[in-house]
Formats: structure tokens, C-alpha cells, sequence
């Protein structure tokens, strides 16, 4: 089975479908996104080669485990088979020397949320990529305009948000800035359907299409919080019940985790203060003090066992 086989695999191209746009993908970060966003690129075949970049090389194997281990639960499963993941994992340079992204053609950054750590990655990438790489951030809260201004090539600059788990979910946000040339985005967008997944366009507004919707309706739940006009497990009962959602504004808020549902509103509120949208509630402010952050920490506005949500604390 394809878990058995050795650590170093013989490399061989894949010669299935090779997209005609990118014929060389970067990924920067193998964290909880990026990892994802590699195997997917990798899996889809559309490429000649994909480069894992980490800076560093606990953070480069632990990401390479993590793609090892999906793949192989694909196998296990008989999703794929064990030749298609040998295939995969052989299409994939894992690489802690960023030289190796001066000639791919599209990268995509998946590094975490802190905009002083992308003014550094994007300010290399620029000198040392060659002038027609197109790059692409995976944010899910920061300004795709601003990060361009870093790069250097604001014309050959977009954002493609995956969502978590990105091997799951279909939907990818394309945006785009004032400056992005046409003919990039409609790279960028194309080559979102090359590796299986739906593209829906949209400009730089703060949280893009889904977060812009989602994130400011979970304020609102716990802002009901604050003014005491309903309780938590009411809530989110209604919502379900009544708008027809999976689950409730405050359990995702608790699922995705309070810490990250704070960081987001928290750098909205700074950069676009007359925003009346973009409010931060006392009671999620107090819980991140806490500590509670919800599923992440075992307790945030319910109780959690791992991922089993238990009842309102």
C-alpha cells in the first residue's frame, strides 16, 4: 500500500493533463492551508512540477507529513489509487531554499496573517522571481492591495482564498485589485477550475465575498449576547431552525475559534473605523482574554470535547 512505500520515491513527471497557462506552481507555507492548497495542485495533474517552500525544516517536513498522511488516507479509502499518490507526491519539490520559486510561473502564499511577515516574503519574491510569475495570497482578512505594493508587480497580483479543509471545499474567492491586469485574473481564475475547485470573482473589499457576509452576522449573534436579548443555545437554535443553517452563528464562531474571529474583526475595526458593520462584542473580547477560544481550547461559549461540541457554558 502506498503508506508502506519509502520515504524517497523516484521522481517522474506527470504527463496526464499539463495546464497551458502554469507550467510550474509555487506554494509558500505547508501549514493548515497551504498544505491542502499543495496536494490539491499537486493531485489535479495540471502542472509540470509543484514547489513546497518552508522556510524552515521542521515547518517543510511537518507539511510534507501532512500531505503524506492525506494522500495515503485517500488510498486507504480507495478515492485514489496508490499509484495516482505516488504520482502526486513525485510532482511535489519540497524545498527550504526560496531560489527554487525564481522561475514558477504562479505561487501562491499561504503564510499566516501577519502583514509585517508578508511585506518581507513579497519584497524577496519580487526581486528574485522572474518579471511574468503571477503571485497570489490566500488571505482571508488582509488587503490584497497592499501586499501587491510589496511585490513590486501590483499588475501581476491577486488573492485566491481557499477555504478549510481546502482537499473538501469546492469554493475558491479570486480577487481582485485596481491595478491587477485583466489578463492575469483571468489566469488566476482559470487555473482555479485546472485544479478542481469553483472560482467566484470579487474586488479588495475587506473579507472578500464570504467572510464579508459571515463574520460581521456572527458579531451580531454575540452582540444579542451582550444586550442579553437571548442566550446562546436560543440563538443558535433559531438559526438553524429558522434560517436553515448547519449550525448556529455562535457555535461556528466557537469552530473556527474565538482568537481568529477576534483577530478579523479587530484589524477591520482599526483600518475602517466608520464602518458600522465592523464592531467588536464585549463578550468575545472577554472570552479571548480568557483563554476560552472555543473547540480549539476544550471551552469558549460551549463546552467541547475535541470536536464534539457540548452544551453552553
Amino acid at each position: 500500500m502506498f503508506r508502506k512505500l519509502p520515504q524517497l520515491i523516484q521522481r517522474r513527471a506527470i504527463s496526464s493533463t499539463v495546464s497551458a497557462s502554469f507550467d510550474k506552481v509555487g506554494v509558500v507555507g505547508l501549514g493548515l492551508m497551504g498544505h491542502g492548497i499543495c496536494q490539491v495542485a499537486a493531485a489535479s495533474g495540471a502542472h509540470q512540477s509543484v514547489i513546497a517552500y518552508e522556510q524552515e525544516q521542521k515547518f517543510l517536513d511537518s507539511g510534507k507529513d501532512r500531505i503524506f498522511k492525506s494522500i495515503d488516507k485517500l488510498v486507504q479509502k480507495e478515492k485514489i489509487s496508490a499509484t495516482k499518490a505516488e504520482e502526486t507526491m513525485n510532482s511535489i519539490t519540497f524545498t527550504t531554499d526560496v531560489e527554487a520559486l525564481q522561475d514558477a510561473d504562479f505561487i501562491v502564499e499561504a503564510v499566516i496573517e501577519n502583514m509585517d511577515l508578508k511585506r518581507d516574503l513579497y519584497t524577496n519574491l519580487g526581486k528574485i522571481c522572474k518579471p511574468e510569475t503571477i503571485f497570489a495570497s490566500n488571505t482571508s482578512s488582509l488587503s490584497i492591495t497592499e501586499m501587491s505594493e510589496f511585490s513590486g508587480r501590483e499588475e501581476n497580483f491577486v488573492g485566491v482564498h481557499f477555504f478549510n479543509p481546502v482537499q473538501l471545499m469546492k469554493l475558491v474567492e479570486v480577487i481582485r485589485t485596481d491595478k491587477t491586469d485583466p489578463e492575469v485574473f483571468q489566469k488566476a481564475h482559470d487555473w482555479v477550475a485546472d485544479i478542481g475547485k469553483v472560482a467566484v470573482s470579487c474586488g479588495d473589499t475587506p473579507g472578500f465575498i464570504v467572510n464579508r457576509l459571515l463574520v460581521p452576522s456572527l458579531m451580531q449573534a454575540l452582540l444579542m449576547v451582550d444586550r442579553q436579548d437571548a442566550t446562546v443555545k436560543d440563538i443558535d437554535i433559531s438559526m438553524q431552525l429558522g434560517a436553515g443553517h448547519p449550525m448556529g452563528p455562535i457555535h461556528l464562531a466557537d469552530y473556527i475559534g474565538l482568537d481568529t474571529c477576534l483577530f478579523i474583526v479587530q484589524g477591520w475595526v482599526e483600518k475602517y473605523p466608520d464602518e458600522p458593520s465592523f464592531v467588536l462584542p464585549e463578550c468575545l473580547v472577554e472570552k479571548v482574554n480568557a483563554g476560552e477560544l472555543g473547540r480549539k481550547t476544550g471551552k469558549g461559549f460551549y463546552n467541547w470535547d475535541r470536536d464534539k461540541r457540548g452544551d453552553p457554558v
